[in-house]
């Protein structure tokens, strides 16, 4: 999969914005080259909830064992739920995994090297082994942040 193979699939799902920061546009210099996808169905970025997927090219203070330094590298974060998660790994998010994990091996899906404790995982340059997965993961993340966003919604429809 290719950053563009994952762009267009997550655009493909109703109501995602995706952010792509570049020069210019008032976002941190850090995160130009990345993308980030929210659920948002009134196109505004939301301001009280994370991103539910983002693809990073490069390494990020504290961030740096996934190796995104080396030519072509990139990695997809996926926040997977605790089921997804435990789906995914066999082991619950809070949970040490396996020790001899290495964050920069590709096309492996791994706990994300900083959220992990979080429920994230991450997939560094998905491929043959972790496309399929990588797909049904960031539909998993899309339906958890769309039930977020209606369970706010109808919360605060309740209260007017």
């Amino acid at each position: 999969m290719t950053i563009d193979d994952i762009i267009h699939f997550v655009e493909g799902l109703d109501d995602v914005l995706t952010l792509r920061p570049d020069p210019g546009d008032g976002s941190p210099e850090i995160s130009w080259g990345d993308t980030f996808f929210y659920y948002s169905p009134d196109g505004v970025v939301p301001t009280t909830t994370q991103p539910f997927a983002t693809i990073v090219t490069k390494n990020y203070p504290g961030d740096e064992d996934s190796r995104l330094d080396r030519v072509g590298a990139f990695r997809v974060n996926i926040h997977a739920g605790k089921e997804g998660f435990i789906a995914s790994l066999g082991h619950a998010p809070r949970e040490q995994g396996p020790a001899d994990i290495d964050a920069g091996a590709s096309d492996t899906v791994i706990a994300h090297p900083v959220y992990g404790s979080a429920a994230w995982l991450a997939v560094v340059n998905p491929g043959p082994r972790t496309s399929e997965l990588t797909r049904e993961l960031l539909c998993t993340a899309y339906t958890l942040a769309r039930s977020r966003y209606e369970r706010k919604a109808d919360a605060a429809r309740r209260h007017i």
